[in-house]
């Protein structure tokens, strides 16, 4: 009954988006499509809409923060849990303080400083609030590098590594579960976020995909088998990333819980 609850309105809005505007005005919501029509989606994809560029607007986003703030986490958790240096936790602590402090404060901020930098509505002012790390994945992998055997390190220095040697072939092959567990969180928080990219952008440039959604919703009030269309749009690539890394994530989870 729970799967059903959590799993139903992602069915519905499938079942919709295959409906046409006449069988979802006449029929029960909960009803299948007969017969079933990719017309929605044809018409997203078509010369009216052109959902092409919010996707491919989003892919980007996505990539770059994954790429450059996976980076930037897996460096700073190395320094605070394997290196020795003057402020070390003070340093962790504040840092990981940041976040009690609701994302929804610092967006006045944010808009203010990439607007006097003349950035507003560019690719640059989607990416740089969450570009150089995050906490949240700096507290996980710092928790994940401190179990890694010390002996392991040892040897390596031993024979020769530096400290970015040392985290290449010794921490990070034992913390695969984790950084794939980030990756999927990552992507799924870029992938959705609506507030940022609403606020900073303006037009149809770099109009990213829940926002073009949004657009669309308000443009189209009435026309629900299109707005489900590109719902089920945003929804599909999500899906396949849990496919792929969900054995990753249960092994990040069963470890965790062996620790």
């Amino acid at each position: 009954m729970g799967a059903l609850v959590i799993l139903g309105p992602f069915l519905l809005s499938f079942s919709t988006a295959l409906k046409t505007p006449q069988q979802f005005a006449t029929s029960s919501p909960l009803s299948l499509p007969a017969p079933f029509t990719f017309e929605n989606f044809a018409r997203l994809f078509g010369a009216e809409h052109n959902f092409v560029s919010p996707i491919a607007v989003t892919v980007q986003m996505t990539l770059v923060i994954l790429v450059v703030q996976l980076g930037c986490s897996i460096l700073a958790a190395y320094a605070f849990a394997r290196l020795q240096f003057w402020g070390r936790d003070v340093i962790f602590w504040a840092y990981l303080a940041t976040m009690m402090i609701p994302a929804v404060t610092t967006i006045v901020p944010l808009y203010g400083m990439l607007t006097s930098a003349g950035l507003r509505n560019t690719f640059w002012a989607l990416v740089l609030p969450t570009l150089f790390g995050s906490p949240y994945a700096i507290f996980l992998l710092r928790e994940y590098f401190r179990a890694v055997p010390d002996d392991l390190e040892a040897a390596a220095r031993i024979d020769g590594c530096g400290t970015l040697r040392v985290l290449w072939y010794v921490v990070l092959p034992h913390s695969r579960p984790i950084i794939a567990t980030l990756t999927v969180i990552t992507v799924v928080t870029q992938w959705n976020n609506f507030l940022w990219p609403r606020v900073i952008t303006t037009g149809d440039d770099w109009a990213v995909l829940t926002v073009a959604t949004a657009a669309l919703q308000s443009q189209y009030n009435g026309n629900w088998t299109l707005v489900m269309a590109a719902t089920t749009i945003a929804l599909l690539p999500l899906l396949l990333i849990y496919l792929l890394f969900q054995r990753r994530i249960v092994d990040s989870i069963a470890i965790g819980g062996f620790k």
